[in-house]
């Protein structure tokens, strides 16, 4: 009985992969497109070796920057995501993405395999385009057919499995870039109407496009990244592909009158486009991108010369006058707590803004940061906690949503630097995950970020976690008035959920 119960998990974990050849291929030349060869010409007024960057700060403006620059790409479209999800501004980006296809425009997507769990048969519908390439990254290779199978699959691979591909890119004609924190889906374009993502991306041009092209040829050639037609049975043909086509006109254009405000806001660039105007008035100053290497998620215990976080030490070392921090996950572990408290007592000015337990998507990990609280508060690092507001006016999601949750991830070193990506700070993105960023040394943008992170930071907007007599209270305003809370805002659901994750000691895993 316990042999043939083991045969039949075997059969159905045993994944239908297909033969593919696959091809290493590189970035093209920014030098060869019209919007490279534009932003040479710019670059020459500013000293050698900067680059230009704006700060995409509202949740409308980051959609437009992608979608204009599928419009002004001529020779190629590099996207890195780590969730995609289905909706109104994915489907206007994928119409856009393959009517630059039809044009002869080369588009490599790179997936990490959670976006595709389910989904390969969907997923590979983009790849029958002749100009399109889709690879997955570290795809799972048993029991991809069933929800199921999938999760016996992960399982039986657990080690490898819960290590992923973390990084958002999007790269047009290796001249321009978008990082951040920003995945694809209508929660991070405020479309979702019942949570929006306060976010923040940054739109990079110049030489450190070409260092974000660098970072995304080493993840689509590593031997991690599989094409998406090794995972189907059948692969889609050109009339599947037109078929598909043919119902994506016909949502649009259901959703230009059943979504129409929205439709409108996210479409107003076809009529009023903003990007060549944004490129010139771009911020220059001299900037690196950094990014975890592929390999990082092979390693049970990472190499450090293998971790954007290794790349980020020198900052991290040398703050000297007030460091900033702002992550949507924040589970600092012993290591984290070490240095916050030491750069706090050696009279650096620390503050983070982070999610409340009421307004985070992951109350577990709540429950990995809560127990650090009282001491980073002894040592005088100040905590400040996004409130969950659906009936206020007040709002810190900046394209005006009524109700957010905190999904940014940016560090601003002396009023000087500032780092923007896609790390969380948190084990998950510092030993498990791969991710991407870009360090500006630049006062007017690190100013930019920290002036959004003091508004996100006010009582109105946010709690301050305070400790008084051994005991952590919340201070926060609501009617142009100041109290104390002194109980932990959030619902009894949440409250278990952190306790929970605590208890059974998920932290290194959060």
């Amino acid at each position: 009985m316990r042999r043939h119960l083991l045969l039949l998990v075997a059969l159905l974990l045993t994944a239908c992969a297909n033969h593919v050849p696959i091809e290493p291929s590189q970035a093209l030349p920014a030098k060869d497109s019209p919007l490279g060869a534009a932003l040479i010409a710019q670059s020459r007024q500013h000293p050698a070796g900067q680059s230009g960057f704006r700060l995409l700060s509202s949740s409308t403006e980051a959609f437009i920057a992608r979608a204009e620059l599928i419009r002004a790409a001529r020779q190629s479209l590099d996207l890195q995501y780590y969730i995609v999800h289905d909706g109104l501004s994915t489907r206007a980006l994928i119409d856009e993405l393959l009517k630059a296809a039809d044009r002869g425009v080369r588009v490599r997507i790179l997936l990490d395999d959670t976006t595709s769990d389910g989904q390969d048969d969907e997923i590979a519908l983009l790849g029958a385009h002749p100009n399109v390439q889709v690879r997955v990254f570290n795809p799972l290779h048993l029991g991809r057919a069933t929800g199921i199978t999938r999760a016996l699959g992960r399982l039986f691979d657990v080690t490898l499995q819960h290590r992923r591909m973390h990084n958002k890119l999007w790269l047009a004609d290796n001249a321009v870039a978008v990082v951040g924190g920003r995945n694809l889906g209508d929660e991070y374009f405020d479309v979702e109407p019942n949570l929006n993502f306060t976010d923040i991306d940054l739109l990079g041009a110049g030489p450190v496009a070409e260092q974000l092209g660098q970072s995304f040829d080493q993840y689509w050639n590593s031997a991690l990244s599989k094409p998406i037609e090794q995972f189907v049975s059948f692969p889609p043909s050109a009339r599947d592909l037109a078929k598909t086509r043919r119902g994506l006109t016909d949502y649009l254009n259901a959703a230009q009158i059943e979504q129409r405000e929205n439709y409108q806001r996210l479409m107003d660039y076809q009529d009023h486009p903003r990007l060549a105007g944004w490129l010139n008035e771009l911020i220059w100053a001299h900037g690196s991108a950094m990014w975890d290497a592929p390999t990082k998620i092979l390693k049970s215990e990472p190499d450090p010369q293998l971790l954007l976080t290794s790349q980020l030490g020198p900052e991290l070392t040398n703050v000297s006058e007030e460091l900033m921090l702002i992550s949507a996950y924040f589970v600092p572990a012993e290591d984290g707590l070490t240095y916050l408290t030491g750069r706090a007592d050696a009279g650096v000015s620390v503050s983070l803004l982070t999610n409340s337990l009421e307004a985070t998507d992951v109350p577990a990990v709540h429950g990995g940061y809560a127990p650090y609280r009282k001491a980073l508060l002894r040592h005088g690092v100040k905590l400040f906690e996004l409130r969950r507001q659906p009936e206020q006016e007040a709002s810190y999601n900046l394209s005006g949503s009524s109700e957010s949750s905190l999904h940014s991830k940016a560090l601003v070193f002396d009023r000087r630097k500032v780092f923007i990506g896609s790390l969380n700070f948190d084990p998950r993105s510092i030993l498990w995950n791969t991710e991407v960023g870009v360090l500006v040394d630049s006062p007017e943008l690190a100013g930019e970020v920290r002036r959004l992170t003091l508004e996100g930071m006010a009582p109105a907007l946010s709690y301050e976690v305070r400790l008084e007599n051994g005991r952590l209270v919340w201070i926060a305003e609501d009617n142009r008035r100041l109290h104390r809370i002194d109980r932990e805002p959030g619902g009894a659901w949440r409250q278990f959920n952190a306790w929970l994750a605590k208890v059974i000691g998920l932290e290194r895993l959060l």
